[in-house]
């Protein structure tokens, strides 16, 4: 017999019983429903986790003081003052693998515009500091050396702080805000960045030159952090390398000797969260496949029903010419296209609920392709393995005693 023929009968006989064949695909329905929506849940938030740490700048590094006291506790980072100006310098010297370094201390306060007044952090940074984050201006200008030469009361107001300072958001450029009753005109305005992956808002930071703080609000020569760009996100781990040979030369570290600094990049968060994100993918997408392993135990327990049901009919197409091999694939056909169809309906549903997360909860999610078949395929050998047996059970009947079965 055919296969085309097989197809046929295979469909007749679940449609002659459509209410126990709808319920016999729910649990498929179900299992492959929850697999697309937790998969799509995962990958959304590594994706978002992943855009939003891009966004702080790929290539970016970022050296942080540490104390390399041997023996007792370390101190906290922000008491220790190993980072100075010679370390900048001889980075910009010497770094091949580096486009742009900025230091960058900062101080938290209040600020204030005539009656309105918003506590927020003022950080001092070099002009490099917007290409190493990839921030551009929404209006104004950003500052300039001469301004970092002159220590200038001007700043780059952030969009929350705008926000606070300025209700009307009118004619903001060249207004001037005190912090800790030092006067800052606003020459520039900082494009929205909104939350980063701590859930921290980076639109609430004023930046101003280096210079400026350190003159005028910290009085000190040391830097809090170091801020440096790879030459691509390719080149991060050379630079890191290139960072640390340059550091500890400028810091006359002999050999041995541990580093009175730490340097972390980018790319070793996005890879830290990647991890944590297939991990929380791989869970959630096993917990929803128990529901395809009840949707495929329920198809056996259906199709061992249909066997017995079907035992006089069996022993008839038998004794008019029928092989077990016959009979063996119209039972499995059938509770293939009972998962296959079940599948079809779970993506959907899969999609559906997808949709319905992203627009009620505003979670990231992210259906992919290789999600939408992965279920088809799982439908397909959950239908072969679990209609398998009852079709073998089927095939093996004799002749004889299926058509003497009442």
């Amino acid at each position: 017999m055919n296969l085309l023929n097989l197809l046929r009968i295979s469909w007749k006989a679940i449609s002659r019983n459509k209410l126990r064949a709808s319920l016999t695909m729910l649990g498929i329905i179900i299992g492959v429903a929850a697999v697309i929506a937790m998969v799509a849940i995962g990958q959304g938030s590594k994706q978002s986790i992943q855009s939003q740490i891009a966004a702080m700048g790929s290539n970016m590094i970022v050296i942080r003081p540490v104390s390399n006291v041997t023996g007792g506790a370390r101190l906290d980072n922000t008491t220790v003052q190993t980072l100075t100006e010679a370390d900048v310098n001889a980075l910009r010297k010497k770094a091949q693998y580096i486009t742009a370094v900025s230091p960058s201390v900062s101080a938290r306060g209040q600020v204030i515009n005539g009656p309105y007044n918003w506590t927020t952090t003022v950080q001092g940074i070099s002009p490099e500091y917007l290409s190493i984050r990839g921030w551009s201006l929404q209006d104004g200008v950003p500052f300039n050396e001469q301004n970092m030469k002159a220590g200038a009361k001007v700043c780059l107001a952030g969009q929350t702080v705008i926000q606070n300072l300025f209700p009307d958001r009118e004619n903001v450029i060249g207004k001037s805000i005190r912090f800790k009753h030092i006067p800052f005109k606003i020459i520039g305005i900082l494009s929205k960045k909104g939350e980063n992956t701590f859930g921290q808002d980076q639109d609430d930071i004023i930046l101003t030159p280096i210079t400026t703080v350190q003159k005028r609000i910290l009085p000190t020569i040391y830097y809090q952090l170091i801020f440096a760009s790879a030459i691509s996100e390719n080149a991060t781990a050379q630079a890191m390398s290139e960072i640390e040979k340059i550091m500890r030369a400028s810091h006359r570290l002999q050999p041995g000797i541990d580093d009175d600094f730490s340097i972390r990049s980018q790319a070793e968060l996005i890879n830290a969260f990647s991890s944590t994100g297939r991990i929380l993918t791989i869970l959630l997408a096993v917990i929803a496949g128990i529901s395809l392993v009840v949707g495929g135990i329920g198809i056996m327990n259906i199709m061992y029903v249909s066997v017995t049901e079907r035992t006089k009919e069996i022993g008839l197409r038998m004794s008019i010419g029928a092989r077990g091999t016959d009979i063996l694939l119209q039972f499995l056909i059938e509770a293939i296209l009972i998962s296959i169809s079940g599948g079809i309906i779970g993506v959907g549903l899969g999609f559906l609920i997808t949709k319905l997360v992203g627009v009620f909860l505003h979670w990231p999610t992210l259906v992919t392709q290789s999600s939408v078949i992965l279920s088809f395929l799982v439908c397909f050998l959950t239908g072969v393995f679990f209609g398998y047996y009852p079709a073998l059970k089927a095939s093996r009947l004799d002749p004889i005693d299926a058509l003497r079965y009442e």
